[in-house]
């Protein structure tokens, strides 16, 4: 009887949650606020403003996306470090919502790395000094990488010839595609993801529960998402 119990429990839960999940995959573009059309237009009139002064790029996109979303972006530096994919990056978190709004999360002379978002879509800056190379992971929301300066490459099984995404170009990683990724010295890219992102925190976290044990950043990392999460959704930012 306990497992009939408990089978029937599961089953309404599905039931229940099921028509929500396919009304808001359904209804997804409504929850967006940024495009990523636009945000390739606005990495690439930053390189033609900025060239490969990558600090003023970075400073250059930062300044708009605070004039389209105002009072939410936090402009404080607050660099905190994160491993995901066996990559290392040091992020330093914009803006953090939950629907409807943004994760912005910007990665100084580091590497990428996956960080706590949003429900339906982030945005960060990331990147290397010195090159890294990682799993992309396999996520549930589109991926596009703006390179705002170097190179980026990338490959997938089959392929003789690595996928090369230059200064200026995007990197379109689809939703539950998984690519080997590499930046050779220095690169760094605006990252748009939409989708689902509350899945991708797994891919975040993994490394450092497993691997790095890194537990100051952990608690660091979700100690500032929370809060600028909470800051917003007291601005009616859901």
């Amino acid at each position: 009887m306990a497992s009939l119990s408990r089978l029937f429990t599961l089953a309404l839960w599905i039931g229940l949650l099921t028509p929500i999940y396919m009304f808001l995959e359904k209804n997804l573009e409504k929850f967006y606020i940024f495009d990523h059309e636009h945000l390739h237009d606005l990495s690439k009139r930053a390189i033609a403003a900025h060239g490969n002064d990558t600090r003023s790029v970075v400073n250059y996109i930062v300044t708009e996306l605070n004039g389209i979303v105002p009072k939410h972006v936090n402009l404080d530096e607050e660099w905190v470090f994160n491993n995901a994919g066996g990559a290392m990056g040091a992020m330093y978190i914009i803006h953090a919502s939950k629907l409807r709004r943004i994760f912005v999360v910007f990665f100084k002379r580091d590497i990428l790395t996956r960080p706590l978002l949003g429900i339906t879509e982030y945005l960060i800056v990331f990147g290397t000094a010195i090159g890294t190379e990682g799993h992309s992971g396999r996520h549930t929301a589109d991926d596009y990488f703006n390179i705002l300066y170097g190179t980026q490459l990338a490959y997938v099984p089959g392929a003789y010839e690595a996928e090369v995404y230059p200064q200026g170009s995007v990197h379109h990683l689809h939703r539950g595609d998984v690519k080997q990724y590499k930046m050779d010295e220095g690169c760094f890219a605006l990252e748009y993801a939409r989708g689902w992102i509350p899945p991708m925190l797994f891919f975040g976290f993994a490394d450092g529960l497993s691997s790095t044990l890194d537990f100051p950043t952990l608690w660091t990392t979700t100690r500032i998402t929370g809060r600028e999460m909470i800051a917003n959704l007291l601005k009616g930012k859901f």
